[in-house]
């Protein structure tokens, strides 16, 4: 077994620089993310999402992007689930794209508000009738056993039909951006990573960081 210290990938896909870059970087973003699908990229929707609770203690999973616009990144889960008990105690989070085809990441940190109800009403009822049961079936982050999953799953299927309300406890998220980072790698580690710093007065300062 080949050691992971031994691991290495030399990066020489493209380059990137301040004079490239979109003023607004929600722009810059949907060009990379257009980019992304162009290059059949493997789901460039995916995205790590890290939250911490209270006590700081950070946790991290893999979500999917369901918008993005001027406002920021927006993503849908249960409120009541792990990352929705971090974010209802400390309302920041860090997102992280990783477009290995095209050597590329882009980071967003900042706070967390919850979409509007019309907002989560008209995302959920675009969901397959599956996932729409399956939201009223699954107590997210609760333990439980597959049994009582497919028993839940199979009374709400009847108990709803083909028309499920969006359950109360289910719906959007979205993540305000304070800062954007758009890495591209690059030979000898000397990736190029350029940094949106949202001012005081909204708009965006670019800045260049080492890699």
């Amino acid at each position: 077994m080949t050691s992971f210290a031994d691991l290495r990938q030399t990066y020489a896909h493209g380059a990137l620089s301040e004079a490239d870059v979109d003023a607004d970087p929600i722009r810059q973003f949907e060009t990379w993310f257009a980019q992304a699908q162009a290059a059949d990229v493997p789901e460039p929707n995916t995205m790590s999402l890290a939250t911490a609770n209270a006590q700081g203690r950070p946790s991290n999973r893999i979500v999917l992007i369901k918008g993005v616009d001027a406002r920021g990144f927006v993503f849908f889960t249960h409120y009541e689930s792990a990352k929705g008990g971090d974010l209802a105690d400390n309302p920041y989070a860090s997102l992280l794209f990783f477009w290995q085809p095209i050597e590329r990441q882009v980071r967003i940190e900042g706070r967390v508000e919850k979409t509007s109800a019309a907002e989560s009403d008209a995302y959920y009822h675009s969901r397959p009738l599956g996932s729409r049961i399956g939201a009223w079936a699954s107590h997210q982050s609760s333990v439980t056993d597959r049994a009582t999953l497919e028993a839940n799953e199979a009374r709400f299927a009847a108990q709803f039909g083909d028309h499920p309300p969006r359950p109360p406890q289910w719906g959007g998220y979205r993540v305000v951006p304070e800062s954007i980072e758009f890495w591209q790698g690059r030979p000898s580690r000397l990736h190029d990573r350029i940094k949106y710093i949202r001012t005081a007065e909204g708009t965006w300062d670019i800045v260049r960081l080492s890699p």
